[in-house]
């Protein structure tokens, strides 16, 4: 009888944080539940990125990046354009960085709008196009606030939806290990709470249509993916494929969404302009 008790408690505790965190993703539509704030994952993300700074090898070639911080600049304008024209508040200060590693073929977006581009990746890209289908795949994870979405439903586990800002502000180990787990940093920092394959279709799908209104063409996706699933035809997963759905799953998946992604890079002007 106790124990019911308690779990009744329990339940009710947790059912107006419930509604209370439901939110709409950009672009699917789709809904999800949020306990974390966008401004507290911002703060998490921009602290974070200052360790890898500090600790990671950031190149210094001013092409390289200059193409990164380009491609980025692009994408990210375009971004904030979509969001302010749906009534959204884009919480973002980007920031770009290429980090000098040829043997990883990696990149990622910390919530916020960090962006990390490993030089390992930038022969299976070979294009501007090609850099923009990573790009804005890393990004739309951060539009679709999937780390978030995956650190509420980890404390939600955790802590049972109870007292989340006391335990969040008791615990900053603890809080630092749930970001870095929900930003789906696992092959980089050894935790392991990837994004959900559902998570990956969805960002394929937003940043399809990101990179196509920033001008770049997203039928540049489909042969990426497949030097992507080339590069790994040799044994060891690269990074960026080791949480992802399985190649051919992928391709078909982004065939089918194409048409949805030319229409904005139809808008976008840059279709008659190549």
């Amino acid at each position: 009888m106790r124990k019911r008790v308690v779990f009744v408690a329990v339940f009710l505790a947790v059912i107006p944080v419930l509604f209370s965190g439901c939110e709409t993703v950009p672009l699917t539509g789709r809904e999800q539940f949020l306990l974390v704030r966008d401004s507290e994952m911002a703060a998490l993300g921009a602290q974070n990125f200052q360790e890898v700074k500090q600790t990671e090898p950031v190149s210094t070639d001013p092409q390289v990046n200059m193409l990164v911080r380009e491609v980025g600049a692009r994408i990210a304008r375009a971004t904030e354009q979509y969001l302010v024209a749906q009534g959204r508040q884009p919480n973002f200060q980007w920031e770009f960085i290429v980090i000098q590693a040829d043997d990883v073929v990696n990149a990622w977006c910390m919530p916020g709008g960090k962006v990390a581009v490993y030089t390992g990746i930038l022969p299976v890209t070979q294009t501007a196009d090609g850099l923009a289908v990573v790009v804005a795949h890393e990004i739309a994870h951060a539009v679709a606030r999937h780390s978030a979405e995956r650190m509420s439903q980890a404390l939600l586990i955790e802590m049972g939806g109870a007292a989340l800002s006391a335990a969040l502000q008791s615990r900053p180990e603890r809080t630092r290990d749930l970001f870095l787990q929900s930003a789906g940093l696992a092959t980089t920092y050894g935790v392991v709470l990837p994004f959900s394959r559902d998570m990956e279709y969805e960002a394929d799908r937003i940043g399809l249509n990101l990179m196509a209104m920033a001008g770049y063409d997203p039928r540049a996706a489909v042969p990426f993916w497949e030097r992507m699933n080339a590069q790994s035809g040799g044994g060891r997963v690269p990074e960026f494929l080791s949480t992802h759905p399985a190649p051919q799953n992928r391709i078909a998946a982004i065939q089918q969404m194409m048409p949805e992604a030319m229409q904005y890079y139809q808008r976008s002007g840059a279709a008659g302009a190549r």
